[in-house]
């Protein structure tokens, strides 16, 4: 199952008998799921342009899935005694696919949030599942070899453009913080060790915003293997470092670009 994917370097981890009732109760949405995913791609610049928050990447892959039929969704759970409401509690899900009878599939993205996030994400399935809502929850996150190959990949943006210095990222849509720029300064400036700028920078901008704390594969395993969203179905998809592009070049910020635009364009005087 979702062979397409694993061929590209997707890591797939099913739980809790996820897999069995995919596979018999669900496989048009793994197909659905294969289809949106298996396209997936995020230029480099647009995560040196987005300074590691949720890239353009990500999002076109939620509105990939919200076209296939996998919205937001608000699920109330609610309880009554005598037909009065006593208590009600409410989760709200990025993506879920609905099917005949009411059968539900949840699924969460987290390309770079605080790792807490999963804490919140599982506990929600947990609780959907066991109320019947859903039927197997999924999580989307940066696979192991993309979290490990981040430096290089970063390292490789900037020689390959002939990166030196701050002014030249600017042209790339990056803008750095007044703590972030000291930071670099520091690290090219101190009187033992100093770093070039494309070290500076890489190790600077990698470990404050794809660090260890943030959503990635081994801080969602060690998660699952402590029984958190047990017993919970569940699909663990890890984003490859295949996905990320380096030839787009200018091209890849025009969406970038176009939304800041827009958002200038709303700015009221």
């Amino acid at each position: 199952m979702l062979e397409a994917l694993t061929r590209k370097g997707f890591q797939i981890d099913f739980l809790s008998h996820a897999e069995a009732i995919l596979s018999v109760d669900f496989p048009q949405a793994v197909a659905e799921l294969e289809s949106a995913l298996a396209d997936t791609t995020i230029p480099i610049e647009e995560i040196i342009a987005g300074g590691g928050g949720e890239s353009k990447g990500t999002q076109r892959l939620r509105r990939a899935l919200n076209s296939l039929g996998w919205p937001k969704f608000k699920f109330v759970i609610e309880r009554r005694v005598n037909d009065v409401p006593r208590e009600s509690v409410s989760h709200e899900i990025d993506h879920v696919r609905t099917f005949a009878g009411g059968a539900r599939i949840a699924l969460e993205i987290e390309w770079n949030n605080k790792d807490p996030f999963y804490d919140r994400d599982l506990e929600n399935f947990k609780r959907l599942h066991a109320d019947g809502a859903i039927s197997v929850g999924i999580i989307v996150t940066r696979g192991k070899s993309i979290q490990d190959k981040m430096r290089d990949m970063v390292r490789r943006f900037l020689d390959e453009r002939q990166i030196q210095a701050i002014e030249d990222l600017q042209t790339w849509g990056y803008a750095p913080t007044s703590r972030q720029r000291n930071a670099i300064i520091k690290r090219t400036t101190r009187t033992k060790n100093p770093l070039t700028f494309r070290e500076a920078f890489t190790e600077n901008f990698v470990s404050d915003k794809f660090g260890e704390a943030t959503t990635h594969w081994r801080k969602l395993e060690d998660r699952v293997r402590r029984g958190v969203g047990n017993p919970c179905p569940l699909v663990l998809i890890g984003l490859p470092d295949t996905i990320v592009t380096f030839h787009e070049g200018k091209a890849a910020l025009a969406e970038i670009e176009e939304e800041a635009d827009e958002s200038q364009g709303d700015t009221v005087e």
